[in-house]
Order: C-alpha cells, then structure tokens, then sequence
C-alpha cells in the first residue's frame, strides 16, 4: 500500500471519526427532525390561516385577468345601470369605449377591471376593487374610475364559484397549508442537511450550501415563471376556445390546475441543480449530454405537450423553449464543473 493511499485513508478515519450512529439512534434523530418539521408547518399554517385570502386572491390573479381579457375579446352585451341604481359595495366588470388614463397609466379600451361601488360624502364613485397590473406598472385598489355614466358594467364573471357548503373551508385549508410549505422550505431543507451531513465527508459538506441555495432560487423561479408567463397564456386559449360559453370556473379545479402547473415548472427548472450535482460526483458528462441533444429535444416537447393544459402550438412552445434553454444551460453547467477533473486527468 503507497503512502498517499495510508494519507487518504488516515483523513477518511479522521473525518469519520465520532459520527457512528447506531440503528435506533438514526431512527431517534430522525423522529426528532420529522417532528420539528411538522412543527414548523403546524405553526406556519396557523399563521397563513389569518392571511388565506390575501394568498388566495393572489393566486386568483391569472384567471381573473384572463377572464377580464376574454370578456374583453367576446361578444357579450353588457348591462348599463344608472348611476341611480349604484349602492355602496355592489362590485362589477367596469370598462370604457376608450382607453382610461389614471395618473400615468393606462387601462386599454374596452378592458374590463374588477370595480365596486363606494361611498365618499355625498357622492357614488367607481374605484378598482384590487390592484391591477398594466403594462406601464400597478394601479393600487381604491383609486377611482372615471365617469361611470358611459361605462359598461357587467356584474358577472365576477367570483370563482363553489358548488359545497364545506368546499371553501378546504380550499382555505389548502392554500394555507401549501403557504406554509413554501415558507417552512429554508427550514424544512436545514432540517434535511442536518440529518444527512454526519454521513457526509468534510469535502462533500462544501457543496451542499450552494446546491440549496441554487435549487430554491430555480425551484422559484420556475414557479414564476408558471405564473406569470405560462398560466395566463394557457387560460387566454383556453378561454377563447370556449368562447360560445359562459365560463363558471370551480375555485378547487382552478387551484389544482395553478399549483400544477407552478409545480411542475418549479421540479422542471430543477434541471441544472441536478446536472450540477451528478456532474460533481462524475455520473455525467458534457458530451454525454451534448451527444443525444435531438433526442432530448424530442423528449422536451414530449414533456411540454404532458404539463401543458392545452394542445397548440404556441402554448407549447411556451412551456418547451424554456426546458431546452435550460438543457443547453445545464451542458455548459456540466463543461465547467468537469473542466476540473478533465485537468487532473491529464
């Protein structure tokens, strides 16, 4: 046996040295670490419980501007009350026949915002109901709408619906809970890391911090990416697909389609995390990903046309473009991790 190989295993003996666990002590740590996990969820849950609607609303956004972009789009005559017929909290679809400049920004005309009615002195004025995002920035909830005497207001499309009397107190509990997920994650990850890194060699705790920290911010920004960007160019065809109906869209459904599609999409951008770490252990190489690139495209649009909710073309672009960027990106990942090893080699 060579010296360098006695050095080797000497460090190894050093390293591992006061970290043997028995079987029920792991099974013990592990009790203990799944217990302050739940904890932390129990408690985060609580907390998101009092902020359900805000968190809902929030993820209620997408669809109510598709929904407003659709109407816009249709055919459907809507109703012109009277300003006399108005009463403090009565909520409607406001748009105008051209478009409404409030301070710098613009609502395009014919675009239908959430509005209601409210009470200010003697006077019934319109104003946005919630915020409301345009191209030039946000305009806050509150402000005020201008002349709604030639306005369209249309009271309907206005709330997703539930068809159980106990069916929004599950959804409540549902978003509350996922919130809580998302927030508890740091911990969540930092309870993980602390079970497994007495198993792990002083060298191989040096990677997993940026691995963490690269995951959650690709794991965000692929849910981002859903909702912004993939989620409303989904509902705007789907909507427009079905335009000779009138959309009543269940609350729970919507969910289930959203936290589908911001999930997957955040698993899907994980693809360069997970390159980074098999290309780091020497599983994988560039020209082991760079050789079969036509068939991982292939297998991209595969997995495009499975996560989309629709079937055309530019949808599918929309969820498969970002996929192949991200498959070249984890190739140059994985050229310059092994660039290393490939010196040592040599």
């Amino acid at each position: 046996m060579s010296l360098k190989t006695e050095d080797l295993e000497s460090r190894v003996e050093d390293e591992l040295a006061g970290t043997e666990m028995s079987l029920l002590e792991h099974l013990e740590e592990l009790r203990q670490r799944l217990l302050r996990c739940v904890l932390a969820i129990l408690i985060l849950l609580v907390g998101c419980w009092f902020f359900r609607e805000p968190i809902f609303q929030f993820l209620e956004t997408p669809v109510r501007q598709a929904l407003a972009r659709a109407e816009a789009a249709g055919v459907r005559t809507a109703l012109h009350p009277q300003p006399y017929a108005l009463r403090p909290g009565d909520r409607f679809q406001y748009s105008l026949p051209e478009e409404v400049r409030v301070g710098w920004r613009v609502i395009p005309a014919g675009t239908p915002v959430p509005a209601r009615v409210e009470q200010r002195g003697e006077e019934l004025v319109i104003v946005l109901a919630e915020p409301w995002m345009t191209d030039q920035g946000l305009i806050s909830a509150g402000t005020r709408l201008p002349d709604p005497r030639r306005a369209s207001l249309n009271p309907t499309g206005e709330k997703l619906i539930v068809t159980t009397v106990q069916e929004a107190f599950s959804l409540y509990i549902r978003v509350a809970f996922y919130a809580a997920v998302f927030l508890a994650m740091p911990f969540l990850l930092y309870q993980l890391w602390a079970f497994v890194s007495p198993g792990l060699y002083r060298h191989e705790r040096r990677y997993v911090l940026p691995f963490l920290i690269m995951g959650s911010a690709f794991f965000v920004l692929g849910a981002a990416f859903g909702y912004y960007i993939a989620f409303p160019r989904a509902a705007d065809w789907l909507l427009q697909l079905g335009s000779d109906f009138r959309p009543l869209l269940r609350a729970s459904d919507y969910f289930d389609l959203i936290l589908v599609i911001m999930l997957g999409l955040g698993a899907v951008f994980q693809i360069p995390t997970i390159t980074l770490f098999l290309a780091r252990i020497g599983v994988v190489t560039p020209q082991m990903l760079w050789r079969p690139w036509r068939y991982a495209i292939l297998g991209i649009f595969v997995l495009a046309a499975v996560i989309s909710p629709t079937g055309d073309i530019p949808n599918l672009l929309v969820f498969a473009l970002p996929m192949i960027a991200l498959y070249f990106l984890s190739i140059g990942i994985a050229w310059i991790v092994g660039r290393p090893a490939a010196r040592k080699a040599s």
